[in-house]
Order: structure tokens, then C-alpha cells, then sequence
């Protein structure tokens, strides 16, 4: 194997699938990333069982090969490089790799890249043969889908022994994407319009909430014009997604493609429909912001009390406006108080959240008001932002027990 490339290419490369990593593995080929050289194009990939990342960036192959390096020595003597071109050359006896850039040379002991894991690839599914059912092609904008997946994974659980609420579900259904998640103490709903085609019956899929995690911040480099292609494999275990870099721009065209292949979890993903609430006694607008700041106010003070935070809600009375108080109190710390103004419609209502919830939520709320839709101080509120639609977007928080 001999090729070429320009060194912010490789770094960039390396970024991308480097998240993929095992970081404990008996097998130490999965500490490795693979480098396989063809087509004028170098072949990046990284997984760790249950995620896979392929990445491909442009490059000079004078002879095609492959070979599976250490990859944080590779990612951090890469790094280390000055911006220009690097030469790679494999001597297959001893498996070594010869990396040179401008004044510096290395040599890497690596392993057979037969060693390596396959990971599955979008044209290597659809391209080959294959018995019985077909496996389901989508394909999304990527326009919005980083903001979408971010409003929806924070609200996943990280316990791994409720393995089914690590996951987000994903269902396609009438021109529409739909992702929930949920900890059992908060529950983000997510939904768009899908322009491209989507399949006749609904589809739902639960999708670890790691590997979307990943999606979102690979689609940062993504090229807007083209679609994310999703992939759900005939067995309905793994799912692909393909998404193209941007082309013709020194820093944002560094890569070709980018494919991530993950798991999916086997299970029934709880019904979160029957917990969002059908109605409200209580509705307060309130400016996003402002509300988010006073928030971390009271955090300062309410980490130290189970992260309480005490919301107590009034309407216009003819003589003040409508107002939200916001009580933090801590037994060796001390306590604050933040008024802010907001439209209210309903009762008056004294009501607790966890605060880092609401920080949470309200960290990925980017329009300027939100509704806090709330009946009892022992049942959940909702929240959701103002303008972007009722379908769109919404946050279902339990609440916390009342202080007396």
C-alpha cells in the first residue's frame, strides 16, 4: 500500500470515526483504525461492536492495500503534523507503516487488516445479493436533523439496566419523523415533515441514543443540499445512515462520505403518548432566556437540595402582571429568589422541578418564548417552544415532591 494525502484531511478523518473506539476490549484489533487505499480514495474505519464509522477522504493511491494502526498514536502524531501532504507506504512482511510528512517520519506497527470487524456499508447492502425482504431505504433532509436529534438524546436514560430508555424511538410514519426518549422523568418528543420518500406503513425502530449522538455531530460537516440516506437492515438490527460532506471548501470538504452503522435495541419502547398531558389549568408564556438564566440562578442554590427548584406561577390580578417566581433554598448555602413577568392564563399554582432538568430542556430551545403548560403541583408540565407548532416540538417534565 502506497498513498497519499493532505495531512488537515487525515486529522479530520481521524476526528470522525475516532469516537468509535473501544476503549475496553479484550480484541486489540478494536483499538485500531483501518486504512484501506483504493480508488483514489482512502478508507477510514473505526467501531467498537456496536457502532461503526466509516469515513472517506480524497487521496493519491499508487498502490491499494489496507492495515489496522493504533489509532491514537495515528490520530495524535497526525495532529502533531504540519498542514501538508503525508505519504503512507505498508511494508506487508511486518505489517509496519511508514508515515512521513515534511521532516518527520514514523514507523507504526499495525495488524492484518483481515483482523478488522466488517462493517456494514450502504452500497454494500444494497448492492449485493439478497433473500427475502428488502431492506427499507429513507432518506432525510439534513437540514435540521443535528438540532433534532439534540432536542430529543439528552432526555435518554444512561442507565444501562433499563437498556430500552438508552434508546430513542424513531418512527416514519405519513411524510413525517417522529423521535422520543425518555429517563421515566422527562420525555422530549421531536417530529418533521420528511421530503423524501418514506415507507407506506409506519416503521419504528429504537435507536441507541450514543449513536444518534454521534449522527449529530458528524451532520455538522454535512452538505445541506443532500439528503441523510437512512438504511434499516431486512433483519431490523442494525440501521445505516450516509451523509456527504460539503465540497469545494478547504475546511469543510475534507471528507467525501461519512457512513455510521449501529445496533438497535430489541425491545418495546414504552407508550409515551399516554403520559403527555391532554390538558392544562395553567399556561404561562414566558421569555426563553430570561427564564433559562433565572433557572441557572437558582441551580447555584438548589444542587444542593436534590436540585429543587420551587416555580410559583401567578396571573394578572388587574393591579400586577402576570408574573413567575422562581425559589431555591440551601440548609447550608442559603436561598434566591428570581421573579420574571410572563403571560399567564389559569390558576395560581405553586409547582417543583429538578433544575437541571429545565436547564437541560431549555439549552435546546433556540425560539425566543416558551409555554409551561402545568394542572397540579403532583402532576407533570409541559413545555414547548412558542410558533414552532404543537406537533414540532414538546418536553414533558415530572415534578418534584412539594416542599413543606
Amino acid at each position: 500500500m502506497r498513498v497519499s494525502c493532505l495531512q488537515e484531511n487525515l486529522a479530520k478523518g481521524l476526528a470522525i470515526v475516532g469516537r468509535a473506539i473501544s476503549s475496553r476490549s479484550t480484541m486489540p484489533v478494536l483499538a485500531n483504525i483501518l486504512l484501506d487505499a483504493s480508488d483514489n480514495q482512502l478508507r477510514l474505519a473505526a467501531t467498537n461492536l456496536e457502532i461503526g464509522v466509516t469515513c472517506w477522504i480524497g487521496a493519491k493511491v499508487e498502490d491499494p492495500g489496507s492495515i489496522t494502526v493504533p489509532a491514537r498514536l495515528l490520530a495524535e502524531f497526525v495532529n502533531s503534523l504540519p498542514p501538508e501532504r503525508i505519504d503512507m507506504e505498508l511494508t506487508v512482511r511486518t505489517q509496519t507503516l511508514k508515515v512521513r510528512c515534511a521532516s518527520f517520519d514514523a514507523n507504526m506497527k499495525g495488524i492484518d487488516a483481515a483482523s478488522f470487524p466488517i462493517i456494514p456499508t450502504i452500497e454494500g447492502i444494497t448492492g449485493g445479493e439478497s433473500s427475502g425482504a428488502t431492506p427499507l431505504h429513507i432518506e432525510l433532509p439534513s437540514t435540521g436533523l443535528r438540532k433534532m436529534v439534540d432536542q430529543v438524546v439528552f432526555a435518554a436514560s444512561t442507565d444501562e439496566s433499563r437498556p430500552t430508555l438508552t434508546g430513542v424511538e424513531v418512527t416514519f410514519k405519513e411524510g413525517r419523523v417522529t423521535m422520543a426518549a425518555t429517563d421515566g422523568y422527562r420525555l422530549s418528543v421531536r417530529s418533521a415533515t420528511v421530503d423524501g420518500s418514506l415507507p407506506d406503513a409506519p416503521t419504528t425502530v429504537i435507536v441507541p441514543a450514543r449513536s444518534l449522538s454521534e449522527l449529530a455531530r458528524i451532520s455538522a460537516d454535512a452538505d445541506e443540499s443532500r439528503s441523510v440516506q437512512v438504511l434499516v437492515t431486512q433483519e431490523r438490527n442494525q440501521i445505516l445512515f450516509q451523509i456527504w460532506g460539503k465540497s469545494g471548501e478547504s475546511k469543510g470538504g475534507a471528507f467525501h462520505r461519512v457512513e455510521m452503522a449501529s445496533q438497535l435495541i430489541d425491545a418495546n419502547f414504552p407508550d409515551y403518548r399516554a403520559i403527555i398531558p391532554k390538558t392544562y389549568t395553567t399556561r404561562t408564556v414566558v421569555d426563553t432566556a430570561a427564564l433559562l438564566k433565572a433557572v441557572r440562578v437558582a441551580f447555584l442554590f438548589a444542587r444542593d437540595n436534590a436540585n429543587i427548584v420551587r416555580l410559583k406561577i401567578q396571573p394578572a390580578n388587574g393591579v400586577t402582571s402576570g408574573h413567575v417566581s422562581l425559589a431555591a433554598t440551601s440548609t447550608e448555602m442559603g436561598d434566591s429568589v428570581n421573579e420574571l413577568e410572563a403571560m399567564v392564563e389559569g390558576d395560581d399554582l405553586e409547582i417543583s422541578f429538578n433544575a437541571k432538568y429545565l436547564i437541560d430542556v431549555l439549552s435546546q430551545i433556540d425560539e425566543p418564548q416558551v409555554v409551561i403548560e402545568t394542572t397540579q403541583p403532583t402532576r407533570p408540565g409541559t413545555i414547548r417552544p412558542v410558533g414552532m407548532g404543537d406537533k414540532e416540538f414538546l418536553h414533558v417534565v415530572m415534578p418534584m415532591h412539594p416542599t413543606r
